[in-house]
């Protein structure tokens, strides 16, 4: 850990309550999501020069053309999942600095995530190991793929926009399972879709801002 980590993380505690009651205001009131966002130390999934703004409830750029997700928007993608349903067995779809997959973690029996970008994936190994979350699986991998061998998942979270449902994803749901993924190109809206046999029921939450969701692998 550096030395700006280790001073972003003394006054952390301070800072972390004051993000989590900007969430709440913000609607997001499930309070076991609040605790996993508390207890994740999100300087340490920033670059050093970016550590002082961790607690921002902003986006964050990590390097790869990629962002760490606005906290607020981790809370509500996490508490969609974890209010309607169980989850014992997710997957996550982009890994990036780890963030997301750290909160999930503090809620899910297992956590599989899968990232394209090798670079970002191992950085976030790295992280998930000094903070010793041993229930997540990671895959260097194409996401649009998902993780058909380990299928199927109670939840499946995608943290990029698709254009359209990937339909691998959907296939590896329970039944019952839920899929929640950003939609779009320009406007693009966060959905939360359940599985029923092969139909899915479909509940728009609101308007979003991700990157969009790549094919393929880097190294």
């Amino acid at each position: 850990m550096t030395e700006a980590q280790r001073g972003a993380g003394m006054t952390s505690a301070r800072t972390r309550e004051r993000l989590i009651g900007r969430v709440r205001e913000q609607g997001v009131r499930d309070a076991r999501t609040l605790e996993a966002l508390a207890a994740v130390p999100r300087h340490l999934f920033v670059d050093e020069a970016l550590a002082t703004r961790a607690y921002e409830d902003t986006a964050l750029p990590i390097g790869h053309g990629q962002t760490i997700s606005q906290p607020y928007i981790v809370a509500r993608m996490t508490a969609a999942l974890r209010t309607t349903g169980p989850l014992d067995k997710v997957l996550e779809i982009g890994t990036g600095s780890g963030y997301q997959a750290a909160v999930l973690a503090q809620l899910a029996g297992c956590l599989y995530t899968v990232e394209r970008v090798g670079g970002l994936l191992r950085g976030a190994r790295r992280r998930f190991q000094t903070l010793r979350l041993t229930n997540i699986v990671s895959r260097h991998s194409d996401g649009y793929e998902g993780w058909p061998e380990e299928a199927p998942f109670d939840a499946i979270m995608v943290t990029a926009a698709a254009r359209t449902v990937p339909e691998a994803l959907f296939a590896q749901l329970k039944e019952g399972g839920r899929l929640i993924v950003p939609i779009g190109a320009e406007g693009q809206e966060l959905f939360l879709y359940r599985r029923r046999g092969v139909a899915m029921v479909c509940e728009r939450l609101e308007a979003v801002n991700f990157v969009p969701l790549l094919p393929g692998e880097i190294a």
